[in-house]
């Protein structure tokens, strides 16, 4: 028979002590804070706009369009009979920089005006869009009137965008 000293073999931890063992762990916290950022950041938003793109057609000279993605402040991707998919840039204001955020309170304003623009389009009864030509990045130039009022001049009375017609931006840092 096998003799068991005082330093034998460890009987497993119980359950107590493995729960306490996660809890002291980083790497718990830090996949939270991931699973967060990409509910946050991606899975909500997609389906936002997704629902918005379901529930809110847009009237168009062209027919019927959808907004089937809300990329930032000021431009859309619309999906329209004619035209297909296409990306479309909001005119009459300027929304901070979400892709090239010269500092993180520009990121979080260009969130913020993200969030603003798709809650604006979910809350219409009555989308219209008037196209306006095409700007140097290829992106059709069109207006976005919600319930008969211009999106920009509400985007910008809420101080998520500036007034903008062309020219060089100003900075949001």
């Amino acid at each position: 028979m096998a003799r068991r000293g005082l330093f034998g073999p460890a009987r497993p931890p119980g359950l107590l002590v493995q729960l306490l063992r996660r809890l002291v762990d980083p790497r718990v916290y830090l996949k939270a804070v991931m699973l967060v950022g990409f509910l946050g950041l991606v899975l909500l938003p997609t389906l936002a706009d997704l629902t918005n793109a379901v529930l809110k057609p847009v009237a168009s000279e062209d027919g019927t369009c959808r907004i089937v993605n809300v990329i930032d402040g000021d431009t859309v991707t619309l999906m329209c009979q004619e035209q297909g998919l296409e990306r479309a840039r909001i005119l009459g204001f300027d929304t901070p920089e979400k892709y090239a955020p010269k500092c993180v309170a520009e990121f979080v304003a260009a969130e913020k005006a993200t969030w603003a623009l798709r809650t604006l389009i979910q809350q219409a009864e009555r989308i219209e869009l008037e196209r306006d030509g095409a700007d140097q990045y290829g992106r059709t130039l069109v207006r976005l009137i919600l319930d008969g009022q211009d999106v920009a001049g509400r985007m910008i009375r809420a101080g998520h965008a500036r007034n903008y017609s062309g020219g060089p931006r100003g900075s949001w840092c």
